[in-house]
């Protein structure tokens, strides 16, 4: 991404200058630049406020509730993962910030969830160094396990119901109605939701076989 960005910005300023543009390149330059740090400013306000949303949800009990009533939609998802392991509260607190739009609040759980699922595969491998007989649960190290990649897909399609981030960038850019987004994102989320959740059981139901 790096490069490319780099290539698109440097494929820019030399058209601009062999079209005499570099005028306009150059104001343009400045005021993206302005408008970047009022676009940061007003999503840190925005983030701010639901992070600290969640972490009062956090400390009163109420995201742990919310674990507790997802357990049977996790053990549909997550089967491997046993009853109790912390990998499936992260998981939880992941959803929930992004069926609440908040992605960027979602990335520290979801790091944390990552980690602990790696943790479950060093146990796993630990396990299977004892046996003597039958198959290999565990991947070998350096590969992601089957639950890594059931999570990574469906935090990447993420269903939402509010897409904060999506209606801070309309209301900072001028949109007259911000939230005319809603139904839109819903629809689509939640078409991608279910494509992910079928495409991770049809892997799941041919690595069995």
């Amino acid at each position: 991404m790096n490069y490319l960005w780099a290539g698109m910005i440097i494929v820019g300023i030399i058209f601009g200058a062999f079209n005499g543009k570099m005028p306009e390149v150059t104001n343009e330059a400045l005021d993206s630049a302005k408008e970047a740090v009022t676009l940061c400013i007003t999503m840190m306000g925005v983030m701010s406020f639901w992070v600290g949303m969640m972490e009062i949800a956090s400390k009163s009990g109420v995201i742990e509730l919310a674990s507790k009533k997802m357990g049977p939609l996790l053990r549909f998802l997550f089967p491997g993962i046993p009853e109790g392991h912390p990998a499936k509260e992260h998981i939880a607190v992941n959803f929930i910030s992004n069926f609440l739009g908040l992605g960027w609040a979602a990335t520290p759980a979801g790091l944390k969830a990552m980690e602990e699922l790696e943790k479950l595969e060093e146990e796993r491998r630990r396990y299977d160094g004892k046996r003597t007989a039958g198959k290999r649960r565990a991947v070998p190290r350096g590969v992601a396990s089957n639950e890594m990649c059931t999570f990574l897909i469906l935090n990447i399609s993420s269903l939402q119901l509010i897409p904060m981030n999506v209606i801070a960038y309309r209301s900072q850019y001028g949109s007259v109605n911000p939230t005319a987004i809603v139904g839109p994102a819903i629809a689509a989320t939640a078409v991608s939701t279910a494509a992910a959740v079928v495409f991770c059981k049809v892997m799941e139901w041919k690595r069995r076989i």
